[in-house]
């Protein structure tokens, strides 16, 4: 079982799809990553040998930064942003879309369910 960056990754996926389950890894760096580490990229991860794959990990400790680290680096900039009180700050603070899209309409997984109308009812008198 190859652990690469503390993830497990999927056994009978290829490797270049593997690396995506790392957070901060997508498809471009994962062919990065595996161009620099001389690895081919279809072969599976229950293929791989442990040289291929400590290759890999020491390409992914010394030029990328990814799961935790990467965490607290995005965490602490949307902390930065909210302390400083920037526009995109107060959006995060309120849970509403950070980047410019409509909340008229849609929004809703940044908005959460909706809210139901809270109405009167008209008493009736005889």
């Amino acid at each position: 079982m190859a652990r690469i960056a503390g993830v497990d990754l999927p056994q009978n996926k290829q490797v270049w799809v593997g690396l995506t389950y790392i957070y901060g890894v997508g498809r471009t760096l994962s062919a990065k990553i595996l161009d620099q580490a001389e690895v081919e990229p279809t072969t599976k991860v229950k293929d791989l040998t442990e040289d291929e794959a400590q290759k890999i990990r020491k390409v992914i400790q010394e030029n990328v930064r990814v799961e935790g680290d990467l965490r607290k680096e995005v965490t602490g900039n949307i902390k930065r942003l909210m302390e400083i009180g920037s526009y995109r700050g107060v959006r995060h603070r309120k849970g509403l879309p950070v980047n410019g899209q409509r909340t008229k309409t849609n929004a809703r997984t940044r908005k959460g369910p909706k809210r139901g109308t809270v109405t009167g009812k008209k008493i009736v008198r005889k």
